[in-house]
């Protein structure tokens, strides 16, 4: 009798699997080498585990990537957990806002799949730790007394802004990195004089990361055009 083939096993080099190891692991991999290393045969090398059994946790690549985005989003909830919700409605959407930044600060390769994958997945199709992300953000607004169609009005505001800033923030600014002069290491000699000057002589200070601190300010500022300083 022909032999049966062979499952394949989800025992990797240190235990069996779980969806949370996995996921996990595909965030270090991509931390480490960048979203495009990610592959399921890369993945499955390194838990120890054959590509195919994987698929038990993660339908194909597409799978993997909402993981990760669900993987920040769980992070962002234990980072919020940790600490005492703020008094009031704007100062928890600026916690909120804090938060984001960290961890995404914490793992920059993974930030483009905030926005690319809010394209390509339907909100209802979502992971649910996005979910609740999104939950949390606009039952503060309601909080604040605005009605479900300016609720929404200023979650896609808030949310704009913050990918928005934190993708800023991440730019790449540095041309070379081993030379000491200020205008050299932007790679400022590339930009003609006459045509860029005003845009030069901000470069320096767009190298220069706005921080935590910006993205708030940016943030009650949006607050105050949306409920008049509420």
């Amino acid at each position: 009798a022909p032999t049966p083939a062979r499952r394949a096993s989800d025992r990797g080099r240190y235990g069996r699997l779980s969806r949370e190891r996995v996921l996990a692991s595909a965030l270090e991999l991509v931390d480490r080498d960048g979203l495009s290393a990610l592959s399921m045969r890369r993945l499955g090398a390194e838990l120890g585990v054959e590509a195919m059994a994987l698929y038990r946790y993660a339908a194909g690549k597409d799978a993997l990537l909402d993981g990760l985005v669900e993987a920040l989003h769980l992070e962002l909830e234990e980072r919020l957990a940790a600490d005492s919700a703020a008094a009031d409605w704007r100062a928890e959407l600026g916690r909120i806002a804090r938060a984001t930044y960290d961890v995404c600060l914490a793992h920059p390769q993974v930030v483009p799949l905030l926005s690319t994958r809010m394209l390509a997945v339907p909100l209802a199709r979502r992971p649910l730790a996005t979910l609740r992300h999104h939950e949390r953000v606009v039952a503060l607004l309601e909080e604040a007394g605005l009605g479900t169609d300016r609720s929404a009005v200023v979650f896609r505001a808030f949310t704009a802004w913050v990918l928005g800033y934190v993708s800023v923030e991440l730019q790449a600014m540095v041309d070379n990195p081993e030379e000491p002069d200020p205008a050299f290491r932007l790679g400022l000699h590339h930009m003609p004089p006459q045509e860029l000057p005003r845009l030069r002589a901000t470069a320096p200070a767009l190298a220069e990361p706005g921080g935590p601190e910006g993205l708030v300010a940016g943030l009650d500022a949006l607050l105050d055009r949306f409920t008049g300083g509420a």
